[in-house]
């Protein structure tokens, strides 16, 4: 019962697949109240939240373009039209590119800021009316922020900058009762890292784990799930790594 959100609003961010996917259909499970958050996907976030409220649950589905300027800003206010207080934010939406240091180009530096960084910082800028004591803010980071693994300097930077946002937002908003945390996946199994599905990368991602299996979305949700509910209370500003004991 620690694990409830019955009577909680939550709103996850690039819910239409993947990590955000399984961590809406968790929330949901849990009791929740879903605003499903998409930008291009929105026949796949309509199937999210229909299956939240097959299962007997609530969910609508709100679209904004985090990499927008105003994104966080619509965002913010659609979560306003459907809920008086918002209590769990999952920051999941997140782009990324394989890219050398030398092939990187300037616009797709920004797009990921803008997306990975930018759109997080403001969200919860725009939602601190909807939040309040017991709300719990969780960002989705990456084991690409502590470890250099494959050819993505970027993202990672972008990793890197949103753990030093979990560690000053838990400053700021501790004293409104505010918990912040991240999550660090390492590497999952979806559309974003699926070079996995292959014999050569199932085999160099065992390689450098101590679990010698492939991580699932609900691997991740789960933890999301955890940071969100009341069985966390005493938790905040940490990162927490859910990667199988990658790189050791």
């Amino acid at each position: 019962m620690q694990h409830s959100l019955l009577s909680k609003n939550a709103l996850v961010t690039g819910a239409s697949r993947g990590i955000g996917k399984a961590t809406a259909l968790a929330l949901g499970a849990a009791g929740a109240h879903v605003l499903v958050h998409c930008n291009r996907g929105v026949d796949e976030a309509r199937a999210v939240a229909a299956e939240i409220r097959d299962r007997g649950g609530r969910a609508d589905v709100l679209v904004a373009d985090l990499a927008s300027v105003d994104g966080a800003r619509i965002l913010a206010a659609e979560v306003g039209e459907r809920a008086r207080r918002l209590d769990v934010l999952v920051a999941c939406a997140g782009i990324a590119q394989t890219a050398r240091l030398e092939d990187t180009r300037v616009e797709d530096f920004d797009r990921m800021f803008a997306v990975n960084v930018r759109a997080p910082f403001f969200l919860v800028q725009q939602l601190l009316p909807l939040m309040g004591e017991g709300s719990s803010v969780v960002m989705v980071s990456s084991l690409g922020a502590r470890s250099a693994v494959g050819e993505i300097p970027a993202y990672a930077a972008t990793k890197g900058a949103l753990d030093t946002l979990v560690l000053h937002f838990a400053q700021a908003l501790g004293g409104r009762g505010i918990r912040v945390n991240g999550l660090a996946p390492g590497v999952v199994d979806t559309e974003m890292s699926s070079f996995v599905r292959s014999d050569e990368g199932r085999d160099f991602v065992l390689g450098i784990q101590a679990l010698k299996r492939v991580a699932q979305p609900e691997d991740i949700a789960d933890v999301a799930l955890f940071l969100a509910s009341d069985a966390s209370r005493w938790i905040t500003g940490d990162i927490l790594s859910v990667d199988g004991g990658t790189k050791l």
